[in-house]
């Protein structure tokens, strides 16, 4: 017969009853996303419901994202019903946790706050970002998912009397140092054949000191971001837009890097983060009332801006997509636009060749982290990738009427009285414009084809418009690009850059022109 149990032993075992529930439940809260959930739901009321009115402040476990005045991620702030950590986000009742926007402005400050860990994803652009990779290496920032292009968001204005990138040689160009506006710049160079060493940089803090200085008339010629644009266009009397990401379209990329470290503990968290704000984008793209809710959000938490405002913001950028985020990092393999890595590394060598950038420049390999994006699976329409603009067919006087934006000359040498391209005649046309052609995706392409003046004019006017549609063919037939998008010319030795009176000058005549054309 046993014996029967002390009171101090009914005690001592119900101590330890309760010390194993206790440990059972602090193990479910912490390593549990049904725990998780639970701990965030009792942190937001514990800080008044942790709501975008209410000033409560975030639970320690919600993902802190550094973001700045930019339409760009309203697919995240769409989809988390604000900016603030809060239980009506579709981030929590999804998944679980809940999601924190912070508008750092100030560049410098932003980045700090990513390295100390206030925040644990911070935006940053793909063709700046090799600029401070290096310097970040020590904590080893990842490119975790592209959150849109740029598309009107950036312009470059100008005063009146510059009418293309070649009236820019020697002028005053106000541009924030380093940033995505002086990477467009670049580019715009380099389709007009310049680089920045044929004008003169007056370098500001921002973007939007950039726009002051030109509405104070110190330049002549400021890239600046949205609605800037306009306000710099009605200051300056006769200036106008030059270029935009309109037409540049796949310049100026937009992604969110996070720490490894960070990234390597919160695998699902990351994916689940970058399904939602997936959700929220596709939504936004394909919904007028879902743009209409996310731009209300973007006024409400963006310092003085009205919901017009915050309307064009949203249409000044593409919202990425899946799809988009497939494409960006080399996941589908008949993609053959811009990807990050092409863009990456093409800015790399940039910034490298101007001086901006001392030691090494970590590889896309090191850098880029596709582990979200390879993890999410979506088959609706809406999220699929974007496709190539569609070209309207322009008639050959519509065509050569268009006004020209940038020119870049590009020898191509043929066989005398032939047009077929060679080997060597295709790796020029890559090397050269190629990259050019992509990046300015939505802009019309004039190929002009020229000679010497060796010959009847009329067989150099019909041998040069030959050439310049084996060109075009190359770039349709090889490159996937629009047939449309090409206007062809023929001009025989009828715009010389140079005497025909020597061997020389006959060379330089004896080119291909290729042409950003306003539409």
């Amino acid at each position: 017969m046993g014996s029967k149990l002390t009171p101090f032993s009914k005690l001592l075992i119900t101590l330890l009853i309760v010390a194993a529930v206790v440990l059972g439940v602090r193990w479910v809260l912490n390593n549990t996303e049904v725990g998780k959930g639970l701990k965030n739901k009792a942190d937001t009321e514990n800080t008044d419901s942790g709501d975008a009115d209410s000033g409560g402040s975030a639970p320690s476990d919600a993902v802190k994202i550094g973001v700045v005045t930019w339409g760009g991620y309203a697919g995240g702030q769409y989809f988390n019903e604000g900016f603030k950590a809060n239980t009506k986000s579709r981030f929590y009742k999804d998944y679980g946790f809940q999601v924190d926007f912070k508008v750092l402005d100030d560049f410098v400050a932003s980045r700090d706050a990513f390295k100390r860990g206030d925040i644990d994803l911070l935006w940053s652009t793909i063709d700046a970002f090799p600029t401070e990779a290096g310097e970040m290496s020590d904590i080893q920032p990842q490119v975790v998912f592209q959150a849109d292009w740029s598309r009107g968001g950036d312009a470059i204005v100008v005063r009146r009397g510059i009418g293309s990138v070649a009236d820019l040689k020697g002028k005053k160009i106000a541009v924030a140092e380093l940033t995505p506006s002086h990477s467009f710049l670049l580019w715009l160079l380099e389709a007009g054949g310049m680089t920045e060493k044929d004008v003169t940089l007056i370098k500001q803090a921002s973007a939007i000191d950039a726009a002051e200085a030109f509405k104070a008339q110190q330049v002549d010629a400021a890239v600046v971001w949205s609605p800037d644009d306009e306000a710099c266009l009605s200051s300056v009397a006769g200036s106008r837009v030059l270029e935009s990401t309109k037409s540049a379209s796949n310049i100026i990329a937009d992604v969110f890097i996070a720490k490894k470290e960070w990234i390597d503990k919160n695998p699902k968290r990351l994916q689940q983060l970058y399904e939602g704000w997936m959700k929220g984008a596709a939504e936004i793209n394909s919904d007028p009332a879902a743009k209409k809710k996310a731009a209300k959000i973007l006024s409400e938490n963006f310092e003085g801006i009205s919901e017009e405002w915050a309307v064009k913001a949203i249409d000044n950028v593409r919202l990425c997509t899946h799809g988009d985020n497939l494409n960006f990092f080399g996941q589908n393999a008949d993609y053959k636009g811009v990807t990050g890595d092409r863009l990456y590394g093409r800015m790399s060598q940039v910034y490298a060749d101007l001086g901006y950038i001392k030691g090494r420049t970590p590889s896309w390999r090191e850098i880029s982290n596709s582990t979200a994006v390879r993890s999410t699976s979506f088959s609706d329409p809406e999220h699929a990738a974007e496709g190539q603009k569609a070209f309207t067919e322009v008639t050959k006087q519509e065509g050569a009427d268009k006004e020209t934006i940038a020119t870049k000359r590009v020898s191509i040498n043929f066989r005398s009285g032939e047009f077929q391209l060679d080997e060597n005649a295709k790796y020029i046309i890559d090397k050269e414009f190629l990259e050019i052609a992509r990046a300015f995706a939505n802009a019309r392409i004039r190929i002009e084809g020229n000679t010497d003046d060796v010959g009847a004019k009329a067989t150099n006017v019909a041998l040069s418009q030959k050439r310049a549609e084996a060109v075009r063919d190359y770039m349709v037939n090889e490159h996937g690009m629009p047939k449309n998008r090409f206007i062809v010319v023929g001009n025989g030795p009828d715009n010389p850059v140079a005497p025909n009176t020597n061997e020389t000058g006959k060379a330089k005549n004896r080119r291909t022109d290729f042409e950003l054309v306003r539409e």
